[in-house]
Parts: structure tokens; C-alpha cells; sequence
């Protein structure tokens, strides 16, 4: 074989090896980026459901308050009709 065509055989064989543990490389580094981004997905989603249970808290309040706020305006009406 002629030196030129096994030079760039060698060449090719090279070329392949570093593309292949590259893309190897490469996807590892995608597959951790993408389970530390599942993790920041989760811990965000957890954070809002905690807003989201404050937030459910306090309208249950503030619709009992407003009943007991109806109760006490009627005994008021009745308190000042006796008077």
C-alpha cells in the first residue's frame, strides 16, 4: 500500500476515536445536567406547593372569618333593635 493512503487511513481510524469519546463524553455530561435540572425541577415544585398550602390556609380563614364577621354584624342588628 502506498504511504499516503495508509497515512490516511490512520488519520480516519483517529478521527473516529476522539469523535467517539467525545460524544461519549459529551453525553455523560448531558445526562448529569439533566438529572441536576429534574432535582432543581423537583425542589422548585415543592417550594410552590408549600405557597400553595399557605395560600389554600389562609382563604379557609379568611372565609370563616368573614362567616363569623356575618354572625357577629346580626347580633349587632339585634342588639340595636332591642334598643
Amino acid at each position: 500500500m502506498n504511504t499516503e493512503i495508509v497515512t490516511a487511513l490512520i488519520s480516519i481510524a483517529g478521527s473516529i476515536i476522539v469523535a467517539i469519546i467525545s460524544y461519549n463524553a459529551n453525553k455523560k455530561g448531558a445526562e448529569e445536567a439533566s438529572k441536576a435540572n429534574a432535582a432543581l425541577i423537583a425542589y422548585r415544585l415543592e417550594q410552590l406547593e408549600r405557597k400553595q398550602d399557605k395560600h389554600n390556609d389562609l382563604i379557609e380563614r379568611t372565609f370563616k372569618l368573614e362567616g363569623r364577621m356575618q354572625e357577629v354584624e346580626h347580633d349587632i342588628r339585634d342588639i340595636k333593635g332591642r334598643l
